[in-house]
C-alpha cells in the first residue's frame, strides 16, 4: 500500500464526514463573524468554543471533500512549495512544471540548488489558466451560435 492510500479516509470516516458537512453547513450563520460551537469531551462535559465563520466554512469544505473519499491537504497561502508539490497542485508532471518555471510563467526562487515556488503564485497561474479556458469556451459557444450549430 502506498502513502496516498493510507491517507484516504475509510468508508466509515467518509460517511461520517459527509453527514457532518451537511449538518454543520445548515447551521453556519451567513451574517455573523463568529459562531459558538459546543464540543463534548471524553467525560461528557460540554465546552463552548467561539470560531470564526470563515473557519467553519473551511471545515465544511474539508468535511465535504473527505465525505467524497478525497484526501485533503491544507497549504498556507504564503508557503513555499517544491517543484513536485507545485506540479501535483496543477496535476501536471514535474518536468512540465519546471518548463513553466523556465519560461517565466510562474515566478520562483532558489533555496540552495532547489527551486521553490510560492503557493500563491501557483494558484495565480491556475486561476489565469481557468480564465483562459472560460474565455475560449465563450468564443466557441459564440461561434457555434453564429454558425447555427448550437442547441435550440
Amino acid at each position: 500500500m502506498n502513502l496516498l492510500q493510507t491517507m484516504l479516509p475509510s468508508a466509515e470516516e467518509a460517511s461520517i464526514a459527509k453527514v457532518s458537512s451537511q449538518e454543520l453547513s445548515a447551521f453556519i450563520s451567513t451574517k455573523a463573524v463568529t459562531q459558538t460551537l459546543s464540543i463534548t469531551d471524553a467525560e461528557g462535559v460540554a465546552h463552548l468554543v467561539n470560531m470564526p465563520v470563515s473557519a467553519l466554512r473551511l471545515l465544511v469544505n474539508v468535511l465535504t471533500e473527505l465525505g467524497d473519499g478525497h484526501t485533503v491537504k491544507l497549504v498556507p497561502v504564503h508557503s513555499e512549495l517544491t517543484t513536485q508539490e507545485g506540479a501535483d497542485l496543477l496535476n501536471i508532471s514535474r518536468p512540465t512544471f519546471v518548463k513553466l518555471l523556465d519560461e517565466g510563467k510562474i515566478p520562483f526562487s532558489y533555496a540552495g540548488n532547489r527551486r521553490k515556488v510560492r503557493f500563491a503564485d501557483v494558484r495565480h497561474y491556475q486561476e489565469h489558466l481557468e480564465a483562459q479556458r472560460l474565455a475560449t469556451l465563450e468564443e466557441l459557444s459564440a461561434l457555434d451560435q453564429e454558425l447555427g450549430l448550437g442547441y435550440e
